[in-house]
């Protein structure tokens, strides 16, 4: 009975401490000072520890991995020989973009700037045009394809590299003001027009309002009771992009499902198990796993007994996803990815998040340090760093670092590159001769993956090709990826 009452007397002690030190503020390991509290000065630290997914995202569990060609070389481009290297956690689209998702962005434009801005809206149209042939009968697909709701699950296609980047930083700011909308600092505000629009950058730089409805309490005693999110607070996803090459390559392969204990045991050729492209499951035997150009003239198969199912692209989410709960790394429509291209890139990137195309810049800021206005349409202006920036930085010299160890003035043994102009110390004609001997440029951009008018070849996720930044194409689109901050483990 004693040892009952005592054990009771403990646990309520036990109990009431943990109470009392939960109502307790957090305070400084290095100051003292308490965090949250006006009366300490309102520094504040948020409790968010790790991100949310956000809309239409998959994490991806990151590591190291043989990256490059699988297969024959059978272009003999000599361009992916295989290299180890190490790619950081991050999120990427479970499915290509569709039509319906780009027509919501076209929509949204058109309501924004439509009236004062056409041409914002014209430079974000796709090219219809692309499913034209000299010789064959595709006039339908250039009024239908993009727009008749038949297609919308379809993925978008005559998009250019630069179009898609264009997309991935407006999905970025709805994202982001939804999520504020959700949380109840802002309030729905329909009548946003021209540079009066929800932009991230710009909101956490103070040149964008909006509707506050409940607002960010402001800690800071000399503050105005009511701010602005900051990114600290760690309600904001980072930017939706394009994937890095590394990365697209690695989350095609999914290599999560062939690892036991830190041993890849199966190198995959393709996105899934196997050499094969056909399935094994027992419902479906014999099906073919991707879209893709069987042979010569054959893109669906024979009537009644159709192969992939489809002539030209199938609705993104269609066949099976690989490991990573990925649709399409494989057939249907190749995608853009985020690296310029350059043949011997295998030789030259780091091992760490490879990429190349690295153009570093800042905020552009007036003649007394503060950040310039927005531009007409709403976004924050930025500049390129100057050699004179970066003179004395040991990581980099200057922002401009596409060419970096492959095709600028630096690069050539053949010049004095010291003494030349910084525009041709940037030109990648020291190197190749773009439209004389080489079709390679800065404006070369990274393709990966197959597409439905590809064969089989293409379908390995190590094949590499390229295509001008501003060009489209039928068989091309693209999906979207996001870093992923704080933990890289990711729970499956």
């Amino acid at each position: 009975m004693f040892k009952t009452a005592k054990f009771r007397t403990i646990a309520a002690i036990l109990l009431a401490g943990s109470l009392f030190a939960s109502c307790q503020k957090e305070t400084s390991r290095t100051t003292g000072w308490t965090y949250n509290d006006p009366k300490s000065g309102g520094f504040e630290v948020a409790h968010t520890k790790e991100q949310i997914t956000g809309p239409g995202l998959v994490a991806i569990e990151g590591g190291t991995f043989l990256m490059g060609g699988t297969s024959e070389d059978l272009m003999y481009d000599w361009n992916n020989m295989p290299r180890q290297v190490t790619v950081s956690s991050f999120y990427m689209d479970m499915t290509e973009v569709s039509n319906l998702d780009y027509l919501e962005y076209i929509y949204w434009l058109n309501r924004v700037y439509g009236q004062d801005f056409p041409l914002v809206v014209q430079r974000a149209l796709p090219d219809t045009l692309v499913w034209r042939d000299r010789l064959s009968y595709n006039e339908p697909l250039v009024e239908v394809y993009f727009r008749h709701p038949s297609y919308h699950d379809y993925p978008v296609v005559g998009v250019t590299w630069l179009q898609a980047n264009d997309y991935a930083n407006w999905r970025t700011d709805r994202v982001n003001e939804m999520l504020l909308i959700k949380a109840g600092i802002l309030d729905f505000d329909p009548d946003q027009k021209n540079e009066n629009n929800f932009n991230t950058e710009a909101y956490l730089a103070g040149q964008y309002e909006g509707l506050v409805k409940d607002g960010k309490a402001d800690l800071d005693p000399n503050g105005t009771g009511v701010r602005n999110v900051r990114f600290e607070d760690g309600l904001l996803l980072p930017k939706y992009r394009l994937p890095t090459e590394a990365e697209w390559e690695y989350a095609a392969l999914g290599l999560v499902g062939n690892t036991m204990q830190e041993r890849i045991v199966e190198r995959k050729s393709y996105p899934w198990n196997g050499d094969g492209l056909r399935t094994d499951d027992n419902k479906y035997y014999g099906s073919f796993v991707a879209n893709f150009k069987r042979g010569r003239g054959d893109y669906m198969g024979v009537a009644g007994s159709l192969n992939d199912g489809a002539d030209l692209p199938a609705p993104v989410g269609s066949y099976w996803p690989n490991d990573y709960g990925l649709y399409n790394m494989g057939g249907n429509v190749a995608e853009w990815v985020l690296d310029v291209y350059r043949p011997l890139s295998f030789e030259d990137v780091a091992d760490y998040n490879p990429f190349r195309g690295n153009i570093f810049t800042n905020k552009k800021r007036d003649a007394d340090g503060f950040l310039a206005e927005k531009d007409s349409l709403g976004r924050m202006v930025y500049v390129e760093v100057t050699p004179e920036e970066a003179a004395g930085r040991k990581n980099y010299r200057r922002g401009y670092n596409v060419n970096y160890d492959d095709g600028d003035f630096m690069s050539s043994i053949q010049n004095d590159w010291q003494n030349a102009p910084d525009d041709q110390k940037k030109a990648t004609n020291q190197m190749y001769e773009y439209g004389v001997t080489s079709l390679i440029s800065d404006k070369a951009r990274v393709v990966k993956g197959g597409s439905w008018a590809d064969g089989p070849y293409y379908l390995s996720p190590g094949v590499r090709r390229f295509l001008n930044e501003d060009e489209a194409a039928s068989w091309l689109g693209f999906r979207c990826a996001m870093n992923k901050v704080g933990s890289s483990l990711v729970n499956r």
